[in-house]
């Protein structure tokens, strides 16, 4: 059975690889590191792949790889969205690129749903991407959180997938100017959780008003904060919730 999600634009996470470290500044409060912290000390889930310190959750800097998780998407006969490894980095150097190309093997075969693999370490998905066999259920993107960082769109660009996506979050600086050539989907949203750092109005309306002219969808996740519930994901008086085009179902 597929493990749903709350994450509001995606349906079902699949985690084939546990564990991670961090590579850039959106890292410094990372939302998985917290959720594997909280669970290795009841001994579950995470198996110890990040633990609580005095400054706040830290990952081992072990990165697991679970064959046993490989074919699970294979029997959820329903289709869905689906979110890979929302608890790693599929592209993380410690992932060897056999057991990558068995994941994107499995999602090939697994024609039923979409899949949404996502990475900050682009450089290290560009080196690869000749060497994979891009299914067009496959949906590659790149996160940027500030203008540091807009290099990995670059990346992006230049692999064969056939949907190209931008998870600009959590977002913590402007991004003005974006190049959004032979990109299909924007997504914006701010950090939530104790530490989260604020996210400016119009850093998001100027984000999306370029997407617009590009015409490229874009989706809205959330304002952020101690409690993103309160804040909400309303942008100028109405929900973002656009798709790339692919995407044939209406909405998650």
């Amino acid at each position: 059975m597929a493990t749903k999600s709350k994450i509001e634009w995606t349906q079902s996470t699949w985690n084939p690889v546990r564990g991670c470290t961090r590579v850039s500044e959106g890292c410094r409060f990372c939302y998985a590191e917290r959720i594997a912290a909280r669970f290795s000390k009841k001994g579950l889930a995470y198996e110890g792949l990040a633990k609580m310190t005095k400054a706040g959750p830290k990952w081992s800097n072990e990165v697991r790889l679970v064959r046993e998780l490989l074919d699970a998407p294979l029997k959820w006969k329903k289709p869905q969205l689906i979110f890979v490894n929302s608890m790693s980095d599929l592209f993380h150097e410690d992932v060897p690129l056999d057991f990558i190309l068995d994941v994107f093997d499995t999602m090939s075969r697994a024609e039923q749903h979409y899949f949404q693999v996502l990475t900050k370490r682009s450089e290290h998905l560009v080196k690869l991407s000749s060497e994979i066999q891009w299914p067009e259920n496959v949906w590659m993107g790149v996160s940027v959180e500030n203008q540091d960082y807009t290099f990995r769109i670059d990346h992006l660009r230049e692999t064969d997938a056939h949907v190209k996506f931008l998870s600009l979050e959590p977002l913590i600086g402007a991004l003005p100017n974006l190049d959004l050539t032979h990109i299909d989907w924007v997504i914006v949203g701010g950090e939530s959780g104790p530490h989260a750092r604020p996210m400016q109005e119009e850093w998001v309306i100027d984000i999306r008003d370029q997407c617009q002219q590009a015409d490229v969808p874009f989706f809205f996740k959330q304002w952020g904060g101690r409690n993103k519930k309160r804040k909400g994901r309303t942008l100028q008086g109405r929900k973002w919730n656009d798709f790339p085009i692919s995407y044939v179902g209406n909405g998650v």
